[in-house]
């Protein structure tokens, strides 16, 4: 196959896929001439090429859709059926390229029929007739709006009288301008021809690129490869002998093979939208198949990606996209019974997030129904009855990505045969990818991809577990942290699972060198354990290992053919010192942890509404007030921490002030043994409600810690709840709406006087925890509310049983007994409780458990520490019923 026809296959290939998404959208926008116009000049240009190669067949068919497309430019109505008779001579084109392809020469055929149809398409499509030329005399009474009177001309025949009467030399164009002199003062230069020296500065847009064989560019990235290869020993060796001869070379080096490796890389990258090009038409042809209408909307195309990522992701993509058509979306009669618009919407978006292109595509249907794919999973074998009842529904919907499994009532030719997910997810993960997915009945679907960048060359942390050096992809790694049974950071047991307590999580863990087929798996978990907390889809799980080297840029080889069945690498790589390691693959660990996984999802569970009396985990502020013990404040109360020039703060009316965000903020000292800095900065405790601000005098500011809060000893004085062990010390819990009270004595009352004329909304507080009830109580009140607190779902129930009245119940989830969820369902079968709202006030916020909230009677759900966010939904919910009373 000579050059010439490499080109023109090439480049026909990249015309055809714009043609057919243009067309699409022509078929939506049949006004647009834009589109139209650009459609016509590809096609024309694809005949004109194969007439000049002597490509017989593709000329007669790219000239019967030409023929037809004329007859649209005319004004001829697009009918769907004309449409679909040009895609098909696309689709007919496509098919004797690839034949060329294959066989460098056109193939035998005939497309009489189709050419036959595409003419007599061409001959019904009839554009309208032209509009009448109007005389000179209707265009003036046009313009006039009114008939001409007896002797009035018409302004053609006025302006002809005026060319006359001026004579010709008045209108004649005027003279070009003389030259000016050179600077020499000699004659002018003549003028310089288009295309000689004045354009050489300003090349022309066709030569501003070339096209360039993939080939090319893998032969480059290749090079480039064995470069920073090289470049990685010459660093090592230089850090280990400690020469610093070769330094500054080095750093040169280092410097230019970053430039050379951003450039090749960008020569390599596409944007996404490229693979998208199909996916209008696809959209179109599946939208007749099924009986449905659907819009396809598509946002961020242009996030670049490697080519070579690039061609792995258009066939998931693809599936993912009838996925949605056929499953996802309902039919119009189903979407109207459902109060839906007739179409459904498909959405593809894409963009750069960490050093991945996270891809989209969700729809607006049905949804997944959790209980459907529980059965499901159950009949397959994939779980116990006892197992899935115990999961969540975003648990529930990963199942949907098992080998075989399927919903579907009936196969068809789009989908339902039981194939497709699993393959997807094998595909994105070959690349380094992952897949996720959320849904809510009725609301639809959504999938997340999330796709690195490129594969050639990446940013890895060297670890090694045992004798041995591995490397894991940094974008995967979220942290790391030293654990152990007696630190912040613990290691616990629930029956075989290791579990790392990283705050207020619970993560599964997995030992590196007992998955490897190292030491025990006791050997793993000691008292001093180094854990890379990495992720996984949306899931993060930490890892043990021994040591942590380094990070550097890797570059990724394959794995040799008998090893790619292994799940736990992606590759293998050199480093510096010449040695070779494995490259270890986040998404094949987290298949490795899934168990333990679920066994700590389970604890979890477990361990935050099954234990009694335990209270929740609570961000607390710890600081340094007098000659006390320390003092912690809920880091969710204060607005924010200053630090003030010492010099700044005034005495005012016997108390302390400071000019603040333009008024005076009165202080408070925390203590009275509390002495103010006479110079040098004093740190402060912002508090603030309803546009007052209140400033708390402190010594210091210890720590930020996260703890599960037992009151051990009630307050003994006045401005403290009691005292709690935070962080190994007995602390001083304050009492920040003392404080407040404190600083404007008038506020209770000043509420007071604001609600003469309104009602207070009367709130019935649920909590078991009496360190909450003594903390949200004060506040709720201090926001003009009256608050009633009980310790439990059985005292709320009894006081509505005896006849007390309500007008919002405020609940916590997680409490002994009956929780959040039986409570509401409870007041909702009580008739005086049954159209109050509810609201649920908890530290859990995934998803899953939000949704259960919902689906058990609450009305809203808030974040347990977002005071400023609970107060204004109470605020709005008491509107709502002052509007509706």
């Amino acid at each position: 196959m000579d050059d010439l026809l490499k080109d023109f296959l090439t480049e026909t290939a990249e015309n055809l896929d714009l043609v057919e998404s243009d067309f699409v959208r022509f078929e939506t926008e049949p006004g647009n001439d834009k589109i139209l116009g650009n459609i016509f000049r590809l096609v024309h240009t694809v005949k004109g090429a194969c007439g000049f190669l002597g490509l017989a067949r593709l000329e007669a068919v790219a000239h019967a859709a030409e023929t037809l497309m004329g007859r649209f430019r005319s004004g001829a109505v697009a009918t769907p059926e004309a449409v679909t008779l040009i895609l098909s001579a696309i689709d007919r084109i496509k098919e004797i390229m690839a034949d060329i392809e294959r066989n460098g020469v056109e193939p035998n055929g005939d497309d009489e029929a189709l050419i036959a149809e595409l003419d007599r398409q061409a001959a019904a499509a009839v554009p309208p007739p032209p509009p009448a030329e109007l005389t000179p005399e209707q265009k003036t009474e046009a313009a006039l709006g009114r008939p001409l009177k007896p002797g009035e001309v018409s302004l053609d025949e006025l302006e002809r009288l005026f060319q006359e009467a001026a004579g010709p030399e008045s209108v004649a164009p005027s003279a070009p301008p003389a030259p000016a002199a050179n600077q020499n003062g000699g004659a002018p230069e003549p003028a310089k021809a288009a295309g000689e020296e004045g354009g050489k500065d300003q090349p022309s847009v066709a030569n501003q690129s070339i096209r360039v064989g993939v080939d090319t560019l893998d032969r480059l990235m290749t090079m480039v490869s064995e470069l920073v290869l090289t470049r990685n020993q010459l660093t090592d060796t230089v850090r280990k002998t400690g020469d610093e001869t070769f330094q500054l070379p080095l750093q040169r080096l280092t410097h230019v093979t970053a430039e050379l490796q951003e450039g090749v890389m960008k020569a390599r990258m596409q944007p996404i939208g490229a693979a998208w090009r199909a996916f209008p038409r696809l959209v179109r042809d599946l939208s007749a198949d099924l009986g449905k209408k659907i819009e396809l909307v598509m946002e961020g195309g242009d996030a670049e990606l490697d080519r070579q990522v690039l061609d792995l992701i258009k066939d998931p993509l693809t599936h993912m996209v009838r996925n949605c058509a056929d499953h996802g979306l309902e039919g119009p009669a189903e979407r109207v019974a459902a109060r839906k618009s007739e179409t459904g919407t498909i959405r593809l978006s894409a963009f750069h997030q960490g050093g991945y292109v996270i891809v989209e595509i969700c729809d607006d249907g049905r949804g997944l129904n959790p209980d459907k794919i529980r059965k499901k999973a159950v009949a397959n074998g994939l779980t116990t009855q006892a197992e899935a009842e115990r999961m969540s529904d975003q648990q529930v919907y990963r199942f949907i990505f098992a080998p075989g499994f399927s919903t579907a009532d009936k196969v068809t030719n789009v989908s339902g045969r039981g194939v497709g997910l699993d393959v997807v997810r094998a595909n994105v993960e070959l690349i380094g990818g992952s897949i996720d997915l959320k849904s809510a009945p009725g609301a639809g679907t959504t999938f997340i991809i999330r796709i690195p960048l490129t594969l050639a060359i990446i940013s890895a942390l060297t670890v090694v577990a045992g004798a041995d050096a591995y490397a894991i992809p940094q974008l995967a790694v979220l942290e790391l942290v030293h654990a152990g049974a007696r630190g912040e950071h613990r290691i616990e047991k629930v029956g075989d699972a290791r579990l790392l307590r990283l705050r207020d999580q619970l993560l599964p863990l997995v030992g590196l060198k007992s998955l490897l087929g190292g030491d025990s798996v006791e050997a793993d978990f000691d008292d001093n354990a180094l854990v890379v907390v990495a992720q996984s889809s949306d899931e993060a799980f930490g890892i043990v290992v021994d040591e942590v080297l380094h990070t550097e840029e890797i570059v990724v080889k394959p794995m040799a053919s008998r090893l790619k069945h292994i799940p736990l690498f992606a590759g293998t790589t050199i480093l510096g010192d010449g040695s070779v390691v494995l490259i270890l693959d986040p998404n094949g660990l987290a298949q490795s942890v899934s168990e333990t996984a679920r066994d700590a999802r389970v604890a979890t569970s477990e361990e935050q509404s099954g234990k009694v009396g335990e209270s929740s985990v609570v961000p607390m502020l710890v600081f340094r007030a007098g000659a006390g013990a320390p003092k912690a404040a809920p880091l969710a109360l204060l607005t924010r921490l200053e630090m003030i020039e010492s010099s700044k703060i005034e005495i005012a009316d016997g108390r302390h002030v400071v000019q603040y965000r333009g008024s005076l903020m009165p202080l408070i000292r925390a203590s009275d043994d509390l002495m103010l800095n006479q110079t040098g900065e004093q740190p402060l405790l912002v508090f603030s409600d309803d546009g007052r601000w209140v400033g708390l005098i402190v010594d210091e500011i210890l720590d930020i810690v996260e703890e599960r809060i037992e009151i051990g000893l009630g307050s003994s004085s006045i401005g403290t709840q009691g005292t709690a062990v935070i962080a190994g010390k007995a602390t001083e819990i304050l009492d920040v709406g003392y404080y407040l009270t404190l600083a404007f004595d008038d506020w209770l009352s000043r509420k007071d006087r604001m609600q003469e004329t309104t009602p207070q909304t009367r709130i019935l507080l649920v909590d078991d925890s009496s360190f909450f009830r003594n903390m949200l109580a004060p506040a709720l009140t201090a926001s003009g509310f009256r608050v009633t607190p009980v310790d439990g779902a059985a005292a709320a129930i009894a006081l509505v049983q005896e006849g007390k009245t309500f007008d919002i119940v405020v609940s916590d989830i997680e409490m002994p007994e009956m929780d959040g969820f039986g409570l509401a369902a409870a007041l909702r079968g009580e008739p005086a409780t049954a159209q109050i709202p509810i609201v649920a006030l908890s530290s859990l916020t995934a998803p899953e458990v939000i949704q259960r909230a919902y689906q058990s009677g609450f009305s809203d759900y808030v974040a347990k520490f977002d005071r400023p966010g609970l107060v204004a939904t109470l605020n709005a919910l008491s509107s709502d019923q002052r509007r509706a009373a």
